[in-house]
């Protein structure tokens, strides 16, 4: 059985630690490379999967959405809005220019 190549190298390990603020140790390195090396052929063998017959999901179990769909519960009084404005054009706030 022949070793196939490590999937990350040392020196994207390197990287990625410094990335990540990590200062690692030549040891660690290693063995940080051996353990990434290893994740990444595990998810390599999903890609052997056949899926076409499967439906895509969000979610394992069949839940309904957390989201709500959005409807205007209260509308704003605009002329109360505007009351206090020190200037206003209209039904809107008018204010300096800012940018020329």
């Amino acid at each position: 059985m022949t070793k196939s190549p490590m999937k990350i190298t040392h020196d994207e390990v390197r990287k990625v630690a410094k990335l990540a603020r990590l200062e690692l140790s030549e040891d660690e390195e290693i063995a940080f490379a051996g353990d990434l090396d290893r994740i990444l052929t595990y998810v390599d063998m999903l890609s052997e999967l056949d899926t076409a017959a499967i439906e895509p999901t969000a979610h394992v179990a069949d839940i309904p959405s957390p989201f709500r769909t959005d409807h205007v519960t209260s509308r704003p009084d605009t002329a109360a809005l505007l009351e206090g404005a020190p200037s206003r054009d209209a039904d809107y706030f008018k204010v300096p220019k800012i940018i020329e």
